[in-house]
């Protein structure tokens, strides 16, 4: 790769994480997983070290946070708030030490004593007291800068505001971490992702009184700037905060060797899921102050201290229940109702069981404690069982023979490929017969794929569902709207806001009809194939009466799984009445010709994020009208890449990475316009 290659590979992944920075910091907004940013500073320091002309101002090497936000009055850290270097493995913190040993001219028999703190995913502050009272207190900001939020810190009782001990320093910035416990977040979980990210936005609003409102709490861990401090090492300081008044973390310890540490490492992970607070991993420093005062620092690190990471994408939780979900097709998948648990920065509550099979295969029971897995964007499942930690009156869970909604028989179909029952059990009622199937079919049918209804979301389906508002589709069009404008939380505008939304939607492609249906087997692509078979709404519903299904075999990517799921389809009574309902309300166009010269004739796109006031359906359909084609990954046969608001991480790299176009929806828009 040439010099100019890894430049600008470089100067773009700095890029990336300053605008994550900025995102995280002055926005309280997480838009990557806590592995991911690792992985990518990881990145950014490993190609600094391997070619020496790259450097940059804003690199994580040689700076921390991001700048403190214009809404705050800024103040200097009299000593820089640092970030710490990252542990992953056994082999990272032997490297650690060995460092620490080779640095003082120490062999490799001395016994470094390690303070170990559990380290709370929370917001940093420091806290200046002058004569035992607390002057001000500030933001991490950029490690040299921090926000004066005095005025919000305040406001925790776990922050003392006079200190009256005689051996307390004449001056002294505490720092520590603000946080909001596990069982107090369950109160905010609707307006925050995580306690973290409700950590960070109760202490930055503008007024106190917001703030004095949100349970936040602080623990002490550390110091900056001291003048009498009588103290030598860090175990002695944590004994000294809690004796002035001071919370400390009640698993702290103070360890001798690196089989100890990991042992405690092990221990601490275990307990995760009983605590009451997130941790994110355990900070070691070295104890004594002296040694910690030789070793100094390195770029914006410690050397005598580094912060060895739980995995980001596991986390050991308790099955508290296993609740069975039923999908629109008509799929029993269950879930287990776990102890919740923060998971790569966010709070696991669910995770996926998947079906009968792999309960009793991983023999997965109510009470049991589990590894939970959460890797990127896949949803949370269970890896293992600790069979150690069963209780003695456990037993095994009996998946249901009928169904729970409506107490039909469940079945496993018989798959004519594998020649095996299929692993998924179903539940055997057709059509709109089972409660939870026509619900999940309703949600369905409003996505935004189908009709994209503005304003009729899954709550709202829900909601209208147990007020015996809509029970079929075509239900959503003659909803009584006057009963609506009673029901709490709406009033005239909303009302009308939805009457319109609804109204706009009766027209209809006729590809994106077939779809709403929620046909099993039947996705958007399989929805065109057969729009463009039969060409008018009208000669698909005559399905019905002709019986030709055997001659839909004959479209190119439409198969015997296919053809059977729609003739089933039809042959129940209660789709055939809805289909006749719907006709007489909506306006189905015909399938559109694929135009041969379009605007984006042989052109591809991928789309990633969430676009603003568009869905990725009609970006498609404008797409596939002007000629062009949307692939479903990145690749070298990728001409732009759109993307909108927290666009997938991973697809944007490897985009700059192939050279390909990277556009917003506005450039997209603009492309049609120009030839218009």
């Amino acid at each position: 790769m040439s010099e100019i290659k890894i430049k600008k590979k470089y100067f773009d992944k700095v890029k990336l994480i300053n605008h994550y920075n900025k995102k995280y910091f002055d926005g309280n907004i997480s838009e990557i997983s806590d592995a991911d940013y690792d992985l990518l500073k990881k990145e950014i320091i490993l190609l600094e070290k391997k070619y020496s002309f790259l450097k940059h101002k804003d690199s994580p090497s040689k700076k921390v946070g991001y700048k403190p936000s214009k809404i705050f009055k800024k103040i200097s850290h009299r000593v820089p708030m640092l970030s710490l270097g990252n542990a992953f493995s056994e082999e990272d913190l032997l490297n650690f030490e060995k460092k620490i040993l080779n640095f003082l001219s120490q062999n490799n028999d001395s016994h470094i004593a390690y303070s170990a703190e559990p380290k709370i995913d929370g917001i940093s502050a420091s806290l200046t007291y002058v004569n035992g009272k607390l002057k001000y207190g500030l933001s991490r900001g950029d490690g040299k800068e921090g926000e004066d939020i005095t005025s919000n810190l305040a406001t925790i009782k776990d922050i003392p505001k006079i200190i009256h001990s005689k051996d307390f320093p004449e001056e002294i910035d505490v720092r520590g971490e603000v946080f909001i416990r596990n069982s107090d977040f369950n109160s905010l979980k609707e307006k925050f992702a995580n306690p973290r990210n409700a950590a960070s936005g109760s202490l930055r609003q503008k007024n106190p009184e917001d703030t004095k409102r949100i349970p936040l709490k602080f623990i002490a861990y550390t110091f900056g700037f001291q003048k009498g401090l009588n103290v030598n090492n860090q175990h002695d300081y944590l004994n000294k905060l809690s004796e002035w008044g001071f919370k400390t973390n009640p698993l702290n310890k103070l360890i001798t060797g690196i089989d100890k540490l990991i042992k405690n490492y092990d221990e601490i992970e275990k307990k995760r899921t009983n605590l009451d607070f997130d941790i994110d991993g355990i900070v070691y420093k070295v104890n004594d102050f002296t040694l910690q005062k030789r070793l100094g620092y390195v770029a914006n690190a410690p050397r005598w201290a580094i912060a060895h990471k739980f995995s980001s994408n596991k986390a050991i939780s308790e099955i508290k229940d296993i609740d069975i979900q039923i999908g629109r097709t008509g799929a029993l998948t269950p879930v287990a109702k776990i102890k919740p648990i923060n998971i790569g920065g966010v709070l696991v509550s669910n995770a996926t069981l998947h079906n009968e099979d792999e309960i009793n295969r991983k023999d997965i029971r109510v009470g049991d404690t589990v590894t939970v897995e959460r890797a990127g964007d896949v949803i949370p499942h269970i890896l293992s069982v600790d069979i150690k930690k069963r209780p003695k009156n456990s037993k095994p869970f009996v998946f249901p023979q009928n169904c729970p909604s409506c107490g039909s028989k469940t079945i496993k179909e018989f798959n004519s490929i594998t020649k095996k029952k299929d692993a998924v059990r179903r539940c055997s009622s057709e059509g709109y017969d089972c409660d939870k199937i026509s619900i999940e079919k309703l949600k369905h049918f409003v996505s935004k794929e189908a009709f994209n209804i503005d304003g009729f979301g899954k709550k709202i389906v829900e909601s209208f569902w147990k007020l015996n508002l809509i029970k079929f589709p075509q239900d959503i069009f003659l909803l009584d709207y006057k009963k609506i404008e009673k029901l709490e939380g709406w009033g005239k505008l909303s009302v009308e806001n939805l009457r319109h939304s609804i109204n706009e939607k009766k027209n209809i492609s006729f590809e994106r009809f077939i779809y709403a249906l929620g046909i099993r087997h039947i996705g958007l692509e399989n929805a065109k194939l057969l729009s463009k078979y039969f060409g008018t709404f009208s000669k698909f519903k005559d399905l019905s009466k002709n019986n030709k299904f055997n001659e839909l075999m004959n479209i190119d990517g439409i198969g015997e799984t296919q053809v059977n799921s729609i003739k089933n389809f039809f042959s129940n009574k209660m789709n055939l009445i809805v289909l006749n309902e719907l006709e007489k309300i909506l306006s189905i166009s015909n399938a559109l010709k694929k135009r041969k010269k379009g605007l984006l004739n042989n052109k591809t796109f991928l789309v990633t994020g969430k676009l603003n006031g568009i869905s990725r359906a009609e970006v498609k359909f404008l797409i596939e009208e002007n000629s062009g084609t949307t692939v479903s990954g990145v690749s070298k046969k990728l001409n732009y890449l759109i993307i909108g608001e927290k666009p997938t991480k991973r697809k944007v790299i490897n985009a700059r990475e192939l050279n390909i176009k990277i556009i917003d929806q506005v450039q997209f828009l603009k492309m049609l316009d120009k030839t218009s």
